[in-house]
């Protein structure tokens, strides 16, 4: 089943290093998307560096389509997506990433999208600025605004692939322990605490209330109760069986 996905086109502007080619087909590859674009490449250096950070991403990098000019690698698309991370007059309808996703991929729902990310020295110029239909700018701390080509590529990507709801996180399996449960667990624990000497018998009610209140900060599952159960009578034997062998 196709997915939005399939049309956005990561589009590299004037890109300096092949290693940031490559770390972004990786980025890509970890975020289901698989399309990319060099428009204009400015490569200073050979392509052994974006192999061997591409990993196992060499096949986007492999199928990329190269354009004379970022014109020409976007002309297809019904959106075009700059990020950019300076200021202006004309760059104040920027949105971040997240806020940005589920509009993009309605977008390409409908067609290819383009996500343009501009050189490394000097980002996007005013002019492909202005061929852009909308602005993205990642937030970061005012201390330190810049970021590289690749950890910007993969902070888009994957606000796309979590917008785009494929990300399967696992479920706990277990049901919810009930009350009873509880219960045992705690006569069961307040047992194996005086067998073991960690509290008497007239400090009971002091030191499990405490206990209830550190096993109540969590959501107890019945695995849950059953493994600190098993603990709890494991304990007690291993203490009983101490004693018989001593007597």
């Amino acid at each position: 089943m196709s997915s939005p996905l399939d049309n956005i086109r990561v589009v590299l502007v004037g890109t300096l290093y092949t290693g940031n080619v490559g770390s972004t087909c990786r980025a890509m590859a970890n975020m289901g998307i698989r399309h990319l674009r060099l428009a204009a490449p400015n490569l200073q250096n050979s392509w052994e560096e974006g192999e061997r950070l591409a990993v196992h991403a060499t096949d986007i990098m492999n199928a990329r389509e190269e354009f004379a000019t970022f014109e020409e690698a976007v002309q297809d698309c019904v959106a075009v997506v700059g990020t950019t991370a300076r200021e202006g007059l004309y760059r104040q309808h920027v949105k971040a990433p997240r806020e940005a996703a589920p509009g993009i991929l309605e977008l390409a729902s409908q067609g290819p999208v383009a996500i343009v990310f501009g050189r490394e020295d000097k980002g996007l110029l005013n002019e492909e600025v202005a061929a852009c239909t909308h602005l993205l700018r990642i937030p970061v701390s005012e201390g330190y605004s810049s970021i590289n080509l690749s950890q910007a590529a993969l902070i888009v990507c994957y606000e796309l692939f979590a917008a785009s709801g494929l990300a399967q996180m696992p479920k706990e399996k277990a049901p919810l322990a009930p009350q009873a449960q509880k219960m045992q667990l705690m006569k069961n624990w307040a047992q194996m605490l005086l067998e073991t000497g960690f509290m008497k018998e007239e400090q009971t009610s002091h030191f499990m209330q405490g206990f209830h209140r550190v096993f109540s900060r969590g959501v107890l599952t019945r695995d849950d109760a059953a493994l600190l159960l098993g603990v709890a009578r494991q304990t007690g034997w291993a203490i009983k069986h101490a004693k018989e062998i001593s007597e």
